[in-house]
C-alpha cells in the first residue's frame, strides 16, 4: 500500500501570523510536520510515499531530498491550484491499488492511524474519512454518517453534525475516475471533489477518531506541541 501526502499549500495563515517558515518545515513534536507525516506512513508499513510541495519553497524540496528516509519517497514539485489539483497531480503515483492519503498539516497520534487503517481496510468502499468530534477550525469540512458509517452528507448539509475530517483518508483509485468531471465543473478544492464523489453514489464511509490538530495559524503551532506531549509523542 501506498501514501500521498499533499504539502503545496501557501499557508497564509501562517505567514500572516510571522511564519516565515514553509508549512511543511513548521516543527511540531521538534520535527517537520512533513517528516512527521512521512514517519507515521512508514509506522503502518506503506511501500512507497508520492509527496507534492510547491516549487515556490525550494527549501521543502531540498530538505526531502536530503534527508534519509525509512520508505521511498516520490517527490512531486509543481504549484498547483488547489488541494484538489495537488491530488490529481499525484494520481499516477497512487493508481495501482488502495493508498492512505494526508495534507500535511494533520497533527494526530500514531496509535489513531494504526486503529483507523485497520478498520477502513475492513469497511471497504471507495473511500473512508478519518473523521472526529474535536473542532477547532475555522473552515471544517462538516461530515454527516448514517448508523453504519456511511457518509450521506458532507459540508454545509451536514451542519449541525457531530463531525469534520480529521486530515488523513484512505482511498481507493476508482476516485480518480472523477477527475475530468470535476475539472469540467470548475471544482477548486479537495472538499468539493469529495462532494463530487459522493454526488456520483461513490461509497463514502466516515470512521471516527480521537482529537486531531490542523496546524493552520500560529497559535496551532502551540496547541500541536501541547497534544503531543499530553499524548506522550511530545
Amino acid at each position: 500500500m501506498k501514501a500521498g501526502i499533499i504539502a503545496a499549500g501557501q499557508g497564509d495563515r501562517l505567514i500572516q501570523g510571522g511564519i516565515l517558515v514553509p508549512k511543511p518545515l513548521v516543527t511540531i513534536g521538534r520535527e517537520p510536520l512533513i517528516a512527521r507525516v512521512i514517519r507515521a506512513a512508514n509506522h503502518v508499513g506503506v511501500t512507497s510515499i508520492a509527496c507534492i510541495v510547491n516549487d515556490l519553497n525550494p527549501a521543502v524540496a531540498e530538505y526531502l531530498r536530503s534527508t534519509s528516509w525509512p520508505v521511498p519517497l516520490e517527490l512531486v514539485v509543481k504549484a498547483t491550484a488547489s488541494s484538489m489539483e495537488s491530488l490529481f497531480s499525484l494520481a499516477p503515483l497512487l493508481s495501482n491499488g488502495p493508498f492512505l492519503l494526508f495534507t500535511v498539516d494533520a497533527v494526530f497520534e500514531f496509535g489513531v492511524l494504526r486503529r483507523f487503517l485497520t478498520k477502513a481496510r475492513r469497511r471497504g468502499g471507495d473511500g473512508v474519512l478519518a473523521v472526529t468530534r474535536f473542532v477547532d477550525d475555522e473552515k471544517p469540512l462538516w461530515v454527516k454518517l448514517d448508523k453504519g458509517q456511511r457518509i450521506v452528507a458532507l459540508g454545509d448539509g451536514a451542519r449541525p453534525g457531530r463531525y469534520i475530517t480529521a486530515g488523513f483518508y484512505y482511498f481507493r483509485p476508482e476516485i480518480f475516475s472523477l477527475i475530468e468531471a470535476a475539472r469540467a465543473r470548475r471544482l477548486s478544492a479537495l472538499r468539493q471533489f469529495l462532494g463530487l464523489l459522493l454526488e456520483n453514489r461513490l461509497s463514502l464511509y466516515g470512521i471516527p477518531v480521537s482529537k486531531t490538530v490542523d496546524v493552520d495559524t500560529r497559535e496551532d503551532i502551540e496547541k500541536a506541541n501541547k497534544y503531543l506531549v499530553e499524548v506522550g509523542e511530545g
